[in-house]
């Protein structure tokens, strides 16, 4: 019987199991947006998960949106992710890349020359966004990008593929998911574009895409990845047709040859604020694209040990991907395979949540192992 220990075949590699952590920004980088010797610890210390994807990186200066987010563009960034793909591989794991542009989800203050940010339309986030400085200020209307610039945006997408595999990743996971710049151009919440990438969802899927084959050019299409969130709400996002947007999408990345499709399921925020901005609003599952696409299936979504174990076990999906319970537990795996074996006696760190965001190792490399008790 399949479950979260038995190994998976992924793009050309065969991970030992099916536990993935998941790509959680921890606004812990080093000076001139760079990872460093933490990271490397941090990223290490949950090597035994059969795929390591990173927090969200920034594939331009203009892809920022928050503090001390790491970015893979530059001679430094990439100096210093090889500390980290140095790392998880003496510890025995494998690790892809997440690339990103917040698009929409910026500010001036973050922007090189207090620039406006770029979207795919001129249609602002609602809310208030957090500055560099600790204060709160509402998110500016973005600027459209013309075509050219969308060119220019691919073609850092692609820069940052090219980085990711000279600093020793093992592959690279697109985040197209959670409002971000891809997420801007796929749903019509936000583009409003009547050009070559807006109106019809073949067009408004366009961006995506050509990043993704620019990535296959790179990598391969066997060690590229794509998140997406169907059902995410996250960043004022919603859809006049998501079963419609998300199956076009899934099923011409289907079409690719991919190492994995990673799904976001909805989360209880998602289920709260979508259907008040939008009626169409629909919670799809991963399930929902078993039919669409052939390749391995992610899925992530606060689960636990029981709920993962289910979902694998009727096929729902391939590989769970976890959050805050691997943050809090570096050794996941370990404690996963002793309820595995019977032991209901697991404890289970609880997270720290004034530490998520930015800091040093408290929080962060400091959580106890089980060897610790």
């Amino acid at each position: 019987m399949t479950d979260l220990f038995t190994p998976l075949e992924l793009g050309p590699y065969t991970i030992p199991n099916r536990i993935v952590l998941a790509p959680m920004t921890r606004c812990r980088a080093g000076a001139g947006n760079a990872p460093h010797a933490l990271n490397a610890e941090y990223y290490a210390q949950r090597a035994g998960g059969g795929l390591l994807i990173t927090e969200a990186t920034q594939v331009t200066p203009r892809g920022v949106g928050y503090p001390a987010t790491p970015g893979i563009y530059s001679p430094q960034q990439q100096a210093g992710w090889k500390l980290v793909t140095d790392a998880v591989h003496r510890a025995g794991g494998r690790i892809f890349a997440q690339l990103w542009h917040v698009g929409r989800i910026s500010h001036p203050a973050f922007q090189p020359g207090g620039e406006t940010p770029v979207s795919s339309s001129a249609v602002a986030c609602e809310g208030q966004i957090r500055l560099p400085d600790g204060t709160t200020a509402p998110y500016p209307t973005p600027r459209a990008l013309t075509i050219d610039e969308i060119r220019g945006v691919i073609a850092d997408f692609r820069h940052g593929a090219e980085v990711a595999l000279r600093a020793g990743f093992d592959g690279v996971e697109l985040h197209g998911a959670n409002g971000y710049l891809p997420d801007q151009f796929l749903r019509d919440g936000v583009n409003q574009r009547t050009d070559a990438y807006g109106g019809p969802v073949e067009n408004r899927a366009r961006f995506m895409l050509e990043i993704v084959r620019e990535l296959t050019e790179v990598w391969g299409p066997s060690r590229v990845g794509v998140r997406l969130s169907p059902s995410g709400a996250f960043n004022g996002m919603h859809d006049s047709a998501p079963r419609a947007t998300f199956g076009y999408a899934v099923t011409e990345l289907g079409k690719l040859g991919l190492a994995f499709l990673h799904i976001m399921e909805a989360q209880e925020s998602d289920l709260k604020h979508g259907p008040a901005r939008s009626p169409a609003y629909e919670a799809l599952p991963a399930s929902h694209f078993r039919g669409l696409f052939k390749g391995v299936l992610i899925t992530n979504g606060a689960f636990s040990y029981e709920k993962a174990t289910a979902y694998i076990r009727e096929g729902h999906a391939d590989a769970i991907a976890f959050g805050e319970l691997y943050l809090a537990n570096p050794d996941l795996p370990e404690r996963f395979r002793r309820l595995a074996a019977g032991r209901r006696d697991v404890p289970f760190n609880p997270p720290d949540y004034p530490t998520f965001y930015g800091g040093g190792a408290r929080g962060y490399t400091d959580y106890p192992f089980l060897s610790d008790r």
